[in-house]
């Protein structure tokens, strides 16, 4: 991948999971970006997260589509860019399997 792609990734990470903050506060819940995957042509992104309780997954899914437009609006202005990858959200449940993991090897310890 090249290395622009790579850090527009980290870029767009760091940004996200700042706007959804200050922007989309959530009271019972915490949304985490867990990655960005720009194409190569920077038109679309896949952008991975996780939400805190999973049981939110779905309105915390439906908020984040609600706000894609006013996401990408305000990054475009803050980092100057000409175009802003049309944002794909997708539920990254990494930390949920893991957790079901670490709870089926204490059982096999006992």
């Amino acid at each position: 991948m090249p290395r622009r792609i790579d850090q527009l990734n980290e870029l767009f990470k760091g940004e996200l999971a700042n706007l959804i903050i200050r922007e989309m506060p959530m009271k019972d819940a915490l949304i985490t970006i867990s990655y960005v995957d720009c194409s190569p042509d920077l038109q679309h992104a896949k952008i991975g997260f996780s939400v805190l309780p999973h049981e939110r997954n779905g309105s915390a899914l439906k908020a984040l589509r609600k706000h894609s437009v006013l996401f990408a609006k305000i990054l475009k202005k803050k980092l100057k860019l000409h175009h802003i990858p049309k944002f794909n959200w997708v539920i990254d449940e990494t930390e949920k399997k893991a957790a079901e993991l670490d709870k089926i090897f204490e059982q096999i310890k006992s």
